[in-house]
């Protein structure tokens, strides 16, 4: 014999089929020929009619990808949006904020101002009125008078005048 990956040789019986005659096989090959004409066609029919419903699932599964990943995009885009809001909207909250504390730090700093100008005013015409008193009071320590017992000194300080008045009362 031979090896065990040899070719096995056709069979004599496998032969002579092959070699019948022409006029035999086509008289059976023409009735039967009909028949495959028609399982041919049929099966071509069925291959298209398969091959459009088989484009058509796949058109449906195509759009039902697109459907799906235009749904995902819109709502990545509107997380983003909100997103995007809320910050916008905390950074208008911080501006507004640091806007009306610089304000208050302004206003604050003009009322101190205006209460400092105010107080020095005041202390100056106090002042005005004090070396008023002392120089009146100076004047009168050295002057002897005996019928001069008392004064009696009334005083309105205001931020634009000053008014003073002395009266001398006899004892």
């Amino acid at each position: 014999m031979g090896s065990l990956f040899a070719k096995p040789k056709p069979k004599v019986h496998q032969q002579a089929k092959t070699t019948q005659s022409k006029s035999k096989i086509r008289f059976v090959n023409e009735d039967e020929d009909q028949s495959v004409q028609r399982k041919r066609t049929l099966k071509k029919k069925f291959m298209k009619n398969e091959k459009k419903a088989a484009i058509q699932v796949q058109a449906w599964w195509r759009g039902t990808l697109v459907r799906r990943a235009l749904l995902h995009a819109a709502l990545e885009a509107w997380v983003i949006q909100c997103w995007w809001r809320l910050t916008l909207q905390k950074n208008l909250e911080k501006k507004r904020r640091k806007a009306l504390i610089d304000f208050s730090n302004t206003e604050r700093a003009v009322v101190t101002l205006q209460s400092l100008v105010r107080m020095w005013r005041i202390h100056w015409r106090y002042c005005q009125v004090l070396n008023a008193i002392y120089t009146i009071q100076g004047h009168w320590k050295y002057h002897n008078c005996q019928s001069c017992s008392l004064l009696r000194g009334h005083c309105v300080v205001t931020t634009t005048h000053l008014q003073f008045h002395i009266e001398i009362i006899d004892h």
